[in-house]
């Protein structure tokens, strides 16, 4: 059995019992009914994801996913493409947005070279990132299949790999990106996954202006066109118009489903690899906590298909895993209100007047 269907295989909903009994301790927390409102709700989701009372998150990873990509012969970003092994260098100095927002969160980082149109064999052979690159970019998307789909399956696996090997290391993990014109394959794919149209789910990425969203939403219109990708295959949407890196992603999501383990999705990047997860397995979206909004257009179209609430929203559209190492103390307050608030009993205090 392959590694992508035994995965699968292994992802199932999260705990009704464990769920039912965090929502018994919350109701009776020293406090008015659910006054902690979404914090209650996330705190009864990673109950169930857990499977406890007491659900770990102290471990905290932010993987950071970095490929290349064909289209960006297109035109279709304002950054050149060295730009991605540049900002590689950057993450592993510690002087990226990541870095420093996964210090306030007490997160690692991590960073995975899933296909990056530059030689990164010295920063993996001294163990400053892992190589998992299935090639040195993607293909044109705009003229062909973005990889074929034995390398959608690859990318998959090679971020379940990840999941793995970081498990034991991991309670939280997060999602991040690194790919210069990858919102260009995130909008396609969202554009599929969901029905929408592209303009609709197409946004100005890393500041494009409206000359270049047009040239942008052209682009995926041929790509998409040209391709044809089948939305109830997500495979097949990942082979014809993904990345490598947004394969990682959806494989990371599902290996932190695979073992019970809750997972910040970051940005538009980010939420359009859980898209793939979803598709390729719909209860891997179970264990998926949507950090933040994007103020890319198609963010919000696909949180809706995730059946997602963001928790935050900053008008960020950095990526890199940025708002999911923001959202990290929130989960841990969710925790928190779980694990130390006492209830009126506990705490002696009069209930409700009834």
């Amino acid at each position: 059995m392959s590694l992508l269907k035994k995965t699968i295989g292994l992802i199932v909903a999260p705990d009704p019992k464990s769920r039912a009994a965090a929502r018994a301790r919350l109701e009776q927390l020293t406090m008015p009914h659910w006054a902690l409102g979404r914090l209650m709700d996330l705190a009864e989701d990673l109950a169930g994801m857990t499977r406890s009372l007491r659900p770990p998150v102290e471990r905290r990873s932010v993987v950071v996913m970095a490929g290349d990509h064909g289209v960006a012969a297109e035109g279709v970003s304002k950054y050149p493409q060295e730009v991605t092994p540049q900002m590689v260098y950057n993450f592993v100095n510690g002087g990226a947005g990541i870095n420093a927002l996964a210090r306030v969160s007490g997160a690692r980082v991590v960073v995975v070279d899933m296909g990056v149109a530059a030689d990164l064999g010295p920063l993996a052979a001294e163990g400053k990132i892992l190589s998992y690159r299935i090639g040195a970019g993607t293909g044109n998307m705009a003229v062909g299949p973005a990889m074929t789909r034995e390398d959608a399956i690859r990318s998959v696996e090679a971020g379940i790999e990840v999941a793995l090997m970081l498990a034991a290391e991991t309670d939280l993990f997060a999602t991040g990106d690194m790919g210069i014109a990858n919102t260009t394959p995130s909008s396609a794919i969202v554009s599929v996954m969901t029905g929408a149209a592209a303009p609709d789910v197409t946004g100005r990425g890393t500041g494009i202006d409206d000359a270049g969203l047009s040239v942008k939403i052209a682009v995926i219109e041929k790509a998409l066109a040209v391709n044809r990708p089948d939305p109830d295959d997500a495979m097949d949407v990942l082979m014809k118009v993904g990345g490598f890196e947004i394969g990682g992603i959806a494989g990371l999501i599902l290996g932190a489903a695979s073992l019970h383990k809750p997972i910040l999705v970051d940005g538009f990047i980010s939420t359009a690899g859980a898209l793939i997860a979803q598709g390729l397995a719909p209860r891997a979206a179970d264990y998926v906590i949507a950090a933040h909004k994007s103020v890319e257009a198609g963010h919000r179209i696909a949180l809706q298909k995730l059946g997602k609430e963001p928790l935050l929203d900053l008008g960020l559209r950095l990526g890199e895993g940025t708002g999911a190492a923001l959202a990290m103390p929130i989960v841990e307050g969710a925790v928190r209100v779980l694990t130390e608030v006492a209830t009126f009993e506990e705490a002696a205090v009069s209930g409700a007047v009834t």
